[in-house]
């Protein structure tokens, strides 16, 4: 973290901390960091996915689309001079990925790997011990409490049942081995209860 100026980690840990935030809190950055520290030895430019991690969140507003789009930009005018064009465009794109969580064709091999574990550890949550997990469901409840429940429900429903449809819900062989079964898990028993009348 030598590589990010204090005054700018004090903005990203306000940021996270605005009233409103459940799960997209500083203790998600936090957990992302340490999955990191596990993943780095298997990253190309670990610098692009470190400064992707600390940004990927800093605009949030559930109420609101474009949080990823302006996430991105927030990164790109803060981390301008501070980091290498290169990588900052690299963090940038891995930002703007979390929007679909899926890895746009075209990456050279390197950065597709790399935006692979990027990814993974942002979904860790799904493949987390039951508890964690319905904590986490929780949080996000509380982030959308201006959604009337039906809605919600029918809406996280989706989402969950999306994820659950793809042959694989992580993009590396890390995340599948890591996560990928208690994800799944997870993913049916909060469907099952979403469905329940």
């Amino acid at each position: 973290m030598e590589s990010v100026p204090p005054a700018l980690l004090d903005e990203l840990r306000e940021r996270h901390g605005e009233p409103g935030r459940h799960y997209h809190s500083w203790a998600h950055i936090e957990a992302l960091l340490r999955w990191f520290d596990e993943v780095e030895p298997r990253l190309a430019d670990a610098d692009a996915v470190r400064w992707a991690i600390l940004f990927h969140d800093a605009v949030y507003d559930p109420t609101r689309g474009g949080n990823e789009e302006r996430s991105a930009a927030l990164l790109e005018e803060k981390a301008a001079g501070l980091l290498d064009p290169t990588t900052l465009a690299r963090a940038a794109r891995l930002v703007r990925a979390t929007a679909g969580h899926a890895i746009p064709d075209g990456l050279p091999a390197h950065e597709a790997n790399d935006m692979a574990l990027f990814l993974d550890m942002d979904l860790s949550i799904l493949g987390a011990p039951a508890a964690v997990f319905d904590r986490y469901e929780a949080d996000v409840r509380a982030e959308y409490s201006h959604v009337p429940e039906p809605a919600f429900g029918a809406g996280r429903r989706r989402i969950l049942e999306n994820f659950l449809s793809r042959p694989a819900l992580f993009l590396s062989d890390w995340g599948r081995a890591t996560f990928e079964a208690a994800a799944r898990a997870n993913l049916a028993r909060s469907i099952a209860r979403l469905s329940a009348p």
